[in-house]
């Protein structure tokens, strides 16, 4: 059997999991998280991230990444880090493949215009709406509500965070904040970290707002980029960039299994309990390479998102969300019958708020058109 195949007695274990919300019965040939990672594939929030908007909305190209592509992507780099760990691989790809499910329409703006919209009423947060979304909102089972998945995999999707995102929300004290995650739940933070870095630098050169010239002043790149020009002497510019794109996960990924590794040998993690006991977060980078992905996510903001080409399309997406948000808010009869139910068990903000969360890019400018402007789009 190979090495990675036998795990660390600090990984999780099926038969010690703390259990799911409503108790069923294990199935006979499938453990807990197999069947949590297929129930996420299967739900219909899942197959909706395929037109939410990743940077660049989906009608603009057919080779930019979309919320799906990404997710993908993230769970495989997910998978490859635990089972280098000795962790449960499995329960790292359920927390992937869920951890962007509570995303809205149009990236990162969108859920800043939800926000915005739901100031008076708690406010919204995606990996908040995302925990909703597996709780709550998907409705696959007569038996429960949501697809009551396990403790593990809520928690790793409530403590997701990164330099753009974390859980706010009373429903957090349920996984004991003071608590670390387990390691599975820890490296979805830095995989998540390490896609997007990694592949927005690719869609920026796809649109061509980005190029390897400006590219090569940020270490992470200009590093690679300079070996590669040197051993492939005859390679062409495109091949020299998807090499260095190559390269830059490949390191990545090997500093953070490296790193981690080093961290829990150093801190003389003997058990699960060990890693939530911890005072600080043991899935990590090295100083160097953090900082290098800090000058690089710096490089991005400025060069990328706040480009003319992104923030126009962004504006005008803000515009349309406040519009149509504002148009529900004024008129509950306008939302689908189980969303108006829902408005009365949770409030009218919060209901329209999940509900336009839920919609992808072109369905959102859909519902836009016909409600706001009285205009009809192609499906």
């Amino acid at each position: 059997m190979n090495v990675t195949d036998i795990r660390a007695p600090w990984a999780i274990r099926p038969e010690e999991s703390r259990g799911r919300r409503v108790p069923e019965p294990e199935h006979p040939y499938r453990d807990c998280y197999q069947r949590d990672r297929d129930r996420v594939v299967h739900s219909r929030a899942f197959r909706r991230l395929e037109y939410k908007t990743q940077v660049f909305p989906n009608h603009h190209g057919d080779h930019f990444r979309t919320r799906l592509t990404h997710t993908i992507e993230v769970a495989h780099l997910a998978r490859t880090a635990a089972r280098a760990l000795r962790l449960n691989s499995t329960v790292s790809e359920a927390i992937a493949l869920a951890h962007d499910l509570g995303h809205p329409p149009f990236g990162h703006v969108g859920e800043a215009t939800l926000d915005e919209m739901m100031a008076d009423a708690g406010g919204f947060e995606h990996n908040r709406h995302s925990l909703r979304t597996v709780d709550e909102i998907e409705e696959k089972y007569a038996a429960f509500r949501g697809l009551n998945l396990t403790y593990e995999v809520r928690e790793g999707i409530a403590k997701h965070a990164t330099r753009y995102d974390r859980f706010r929300g009373a429903e957090i004290a349920e996984f004991t904040p003071k608590e670390r995650s387990p390691l599975e739940a820890q490296i979805i933070d830095l995989v998540d970290h390490i896609t997007y870095n990694v592949h927005d630098v690719d869609d920026g050169v796809e649109a061509h707002i980005l190029n390897a010239n400006m590219l090569s002043a940020v270490p992470l790149f200009g590093r690679p980029y300079a070996e590669l020009v040197h051993e492939l002497p005859e390679a062409t510019e495109r091949q020299l960039f998807n090499e260095t794109i190559r390269r830059m996960v490949d390191r990545l990924v090997t500093d953070l299994i490296e790193t981690t590794r080093g961290r829990v040998a150093d801190a003389d993690i003997r058990s699960l309990a060990d890693v939530r006991a911890y005072p600080e977060a043991l899935a990590a980078h090295s100083e160097k390479v953090l900082a290098d992905l800090e000058t690089m996510a710096d490089f991005l903001s400025a060069q990328l998102y706040r480009s003319p080409l992104v923030q126009a399309e962004m504006e005008d997406a803000r515009a349309k969300l406040r519009a149509l948000f504002e148009v529900y808010a004024g008129d509950l009869d306008l939302l689908p019958p189980r969303h108006r139910e829902r408005a009365m068990r949770v409030g009218t903000l919060p209901a329209i708020a999940d509900y336009v969360a839920g919609m992808t890019d072109r369905y959102a400018l859909r519902e836009h058109a016909r409600l706001v402007t009285g205009a009809t789009l192609p499906n």
